[in-house]
């Protein structure tokens, strides 16, 4: 037993540590009035399985993940996401969370049959949204 404790202490300072290092994530500032938006689909569009989806950045530019030049930022697809992901550290990836860290801008979409909401976030050089965010309107689709 006295040897438990020494390594729940050491677990416990490397959490800390670890939070820590994750809480210092620096954010770049947003250009003023930037937004971003779908150029298609329509908000309540009924599609098919597979459709394109058209991204619009106005106040800003695209610029792949990596690249440091002001005022620019890359794409992040959300697909059916209730609780946005924390914005203040780099975007997680998945299939809910889409990365286009070349500067995409419009991808093909593959869904289910039914109702499916879309949005967009603007990530920076490492994938954290602006500050504050430039985050886009929930939209919702109908798949065929």
């Amino acid at each position: 037993m006295k040897f438990l404790l020494p390594s729940v202490c050491l677990s416990a300072a490397l959490f800390a540590g670890i939070a820590s290092v994750q809480a210092e994530v620096p954010r770049t500032s947003a250009p003023a009035g930037a937004q971003v938006y779908f150029i298609e689909p329509a908000d309540g569009a009924e599609v098919d399985q597979t459709f394109t989806v058209k991204f619009g950045l106005k106040g800003m530019g695209v610029a792949p993940a990596g690249v440091d030049v002001p005022d620019t930022g890359h794409h992040h697809l959300l697909i059916d996401v209730d609780q946005m992901p924390a914005l203040d550290q780099p975007l997680p990836t998945s299939d809910a969370v889409r990365h286009f860290g070349k500067g995409q801008t419009e991808t093909e979409v593959t869904l289910t049959p039914g109702k499916h909401t879309l949005q967009l976030v603007v990530g920076d050089k490492n994938h954290v949204p602006f500050d504050p965010p430039v985050v886009s309107e929930k939209i919702t689709v109908t798949v065929k």
